[in-house]
C-alpha cells in the first residue's frame, strides 16, 4: 500500500478485516500480545484473541489498550479521521469531520480528542544538539477591541469585566523550535522566568545556541547557553543568524488554525491542540503513509469520554 490521498486510503481499507490485519501488523508485528498482562501466549477466537496465561485468561482484540478501545466505529472511519486530522495543515473541526464521515458532531469531537491523545509526544524531545534553537511565547485569545463590551476588561478594575465577571487572561504558549527541526510547545500559567527557563532546560541541552527576543524572562539564559536576542523594540528583526522568524512563522499557522478552524479552545484542552499542531509540524517531511503508520504505532493510549469531560463537573 502506498496511498497519497483519502480515496486511495479508503479504497485499500474497504473491508474491516483488512483494517484489523493492517493494525495488528503495525501494533504487534504478527505476534499478538495480551494487553492485560503482556503475555505472548495467546490463541485466536471467533472475535479476537484470548490470553493463555492461567492467571489472566482474558479475551481481547487489537483495539484493547489503544485509542480505539470500546469504540463502535469501524476502523475504516477511524483511519479516515486520522488521515484528515493529520494532513490538514491547520486542523479540521468536529463539525466538518462529522459531515465528511457521516457521524455525529459529538462523536467526531470525541474521535478528534482521542487522535490528539495518540499525537502526544511520548518522551521529551531534546533540541539544539546539532542546530540553533529559537524560543518565543505566543498569546492566544481575542483582542480587547474585538470583544463584546460585556467581555472587555473593566477600566476601573483590571481583574473584572464590565458585567462584574472575572476577567480571563489570554493563554500563554511557550515554544521552542530547532531550525530545520522540530517544535515543542507548552501552555504555561505565567510568562515568568521560572516557567520559561525550566521549559528550556528540559528540552535544550546546556551549551546549545538559543535565540530569543529581548524579553527580560530570557535574560539569564547566557548562564547555561550561548544566547543572543534580536531587538524587536528597535524594529530589528534579523541580525545575522540572530532572529526568531522560524518560531514566528509557526505561530502564524497555529493562530490561524485555532482562530479560523476551532475559533476558541478551553484552558483544560489547549494542551491537546498544541500536541496536534506540534505533531503535524514535526512529521511534515514524511509521506502520507509514513505519517499514518507512525501515528498508529503511537496509538497505545486509552482515553475515555468521562476522563475527557470530567473537568466540566
Amino acid at each position: 500500500m502506498n496511498f497519497k490521498s483519502l480515496p486511495q486510503l479508503l479504497d485499500y481499507f474497504r473491508e474491516e478485516k483488512t483494517c484489523i490485519e493492517y493494525y495488528e501488523k503495525i501494533r504487534w508485528n504478527g505476534k499478538p500480545v495480551c494487553p492485560h498482562c503482556d503475555s505472548e501466549k495467546v490463541y485466536k477466537t471467533n472475535r479476537g484473541y484470548r490470553c493463555a496465561n492461567k492467571e489472566c485468561q482474558k479475551k481481547f482484540t487489537v483495539k484493547v489498550g489503544t485509542i480505539f478501545e470500546n469504540s463502535k466505529l469501524p476502523f475504516r472511519i477511524w483511519f479516515a479521521a486520522i488521515y484528515l486530522a493529520t494532513t490538514h495543515k491547520k486542523g479540521i473541526s468536529s463539525v466538518q469531520l462529522a459531515i465528511d464521515l457521516g457521524i455525529t458532531q459529538k462523536t467526531a469531537w470525541f474521535v478528534l480528542h482521542r487522535i490528539r491523545e495518540m499525537l502526544k509526544d511520548k518522551s521529551p524531545q531534546m533540541l539544539g544538539e546539532n542546530n540553533m534553537v529559537e524560543v518565543d511565547e505566543a498569546y492566544i485569545g481575542g483582542k480587547e477591541k474585538n470583544k463584546h463590551i460585556s467581555k472587555r476588561r473593566s477600566l476601573e478594575d483590571k481583574n473584572v469585566t464590565n458585567e462584574g465577571k472575572p476577567y480571563k487572561e489570554k493563554k500563554i504558549i511557550v515554544g521552542l523550535i530547532e531550525r530545520n527541526g522540530n517544535v515543542v510547545l507548552k501552555h504555561v500559567p505565567k510568562a515568568d522566568a521560572n516557567n520559561m527557563v525550566a521549559f528550556i532546560n528540559k528540552h535544550v541541552p546546556a551549551g546549545s545556541t538559543v535565540y530569543s527576543d529581548e524579553a527580560k524572562v530570557y535574560s539569564k539564559l547566557h548562564k547555561t547557553y550561548t544566547h543572543d536576542n534580536v531587538k524587536h523594540s528597535l524594529n530589528i528583526y534579523v541580525d545575522g543568524n540572530v532572529h526568531t522568524n522560524t518560531i514566528e512563522n509557526f505561530w502564524s499557522v497555529l493562530k490561524r488554525g485555532l482562530y479560523g478552524i476551532y475559533h476558541q479552545v478551553s484552558d483544560k484542552h489547549v494542551s491537546r491542540y498544541l500536541d496536534e499542531y506540534a505533531a503535524r509540524f514535526n512529521t511534515r517531511t514524511l509521506s502520507s503513509q509514513e505519517r499514518f503508520d507512525k501515528f498508529l504505532v503511537d496509538s497505545e493510549s486509552v482515553l475515555t469520554y468521562n476522563e475527557l469531560t470530567q473537568a466540566d463537573l
